[in-house]
């Protein structure tokens, strides 16, 4: 039993231990505004961002000018996914015909996706609309663990500069978290978890008719795209419930070792 457990473990581990190598010095040129091999693609996608934003790439901010900026980023992004919460029922992209979220169910969620804490009190399927799962959902997925992310290397530069009241930027963190970790991550798996049977649709609900005579129906929609973010996020919320064990998310050898090296990672 303990040598099937090694050939089952030992190869993350040293899957693990070889890609913190590489992933850590790409992350640390990321960081430092030197080029990376997605630089030619990112790059402009990081200029037209920080102009949305109205920064330069070697903007600083003090400590308090970086919490101010997270903290006002955030409380946005939180009131966006409350009121869209509200409103979904005249909205498109509901073909399910879902009413507004409940007042202390949207606040609930909309709260857990902005501060990333992994609660989820709601079935995906019967309560958020596409367009609330896709627009709110997914969106605040991406922006809660970029802001993590600067967060994190924030913290790092206020150990590294000593001799400084700067710690970057926090709209140019958060680009970069974005555009060169978080998305093409996301882009890959997608099509990894599309590829192996996960659903990524915006048709309504399925409703077949079992062996025994019964009608059942089956949740589908935009799964991949979310799923292929909550787990490197990771958010722990889904978009049907109960989480990760729906036919529309097909459970293939490869799609559960990439997502388990992903979560471990």
């Amino acid at each position: 039993m303990l040598e099937k457990t090694l050939v089952a473990v030992l190869p993350f581990i040293v899957v693990l231990t070889i890609g913190a190598m590489f992933v850590g010095r790409y992350l640390a040129r990321v960081f430092q505004g030197q080029h990376t091999f997605l630089t030619p693609l990112a790059g402009s996608v990081e200029r037209w961002l920080l102009r949305i934003f109205g920064v330069r790439q070697d903007e600083e901010q003090t400590w308090k000018q970086y919490a101010v900026s997270l903290l006002l980023f955030n409380a946005l992004g939180l009131c966006f996914l409350f009121i869209l919460q509200l409103v979904q029922q005249w909205l498109p992209g509901n073909p399910q015909h879902l009413g507004a979220v409940r007042l202390d169910t949207a606040f609930n969620a909309a709260v857990s996706f902005m501060t990333n804490t992994n609660w989820q009190s709601y079935s995906g399927e019967t309560t958020m609309s596409y367009l609330t799962q896709m627009l709110g959902m997914t969106v605040q997925n991406f922006l809660s663990a970029a802001t993590g992310i600067a967060a994190a290397i924030a913290v790092i530069r206020g150990f590294v500069r000593r001799s400084t009241n700067s710690i970057g930027c926090f709209w140019v963190d958060m680009t970069r978290a974005l555009v060169y970790v978080l998305l093409p991550m996301a882009l890959v798996l997608s099509l990894v978890l599309v590829s192996q049977g996960t659903v990524q649709t915006l048709r309504p609900t399925l409703s077949v008719t079992t062996l025994e005579g019964q009608i059942q129906r089956i949740a589908v929609g935009p799964a991949a795209s979310q799923v292929a973010i909550k787990h490197p996020a990771p958010t722990g919320a889904d978009s049907s419930t109960p989480t990760r064990l729906t036919p529309s998310k097909a459970q293939t050898p490869l799609r559960i070792s990439f997502l388990f090296f992903l979560f471990l990672s």
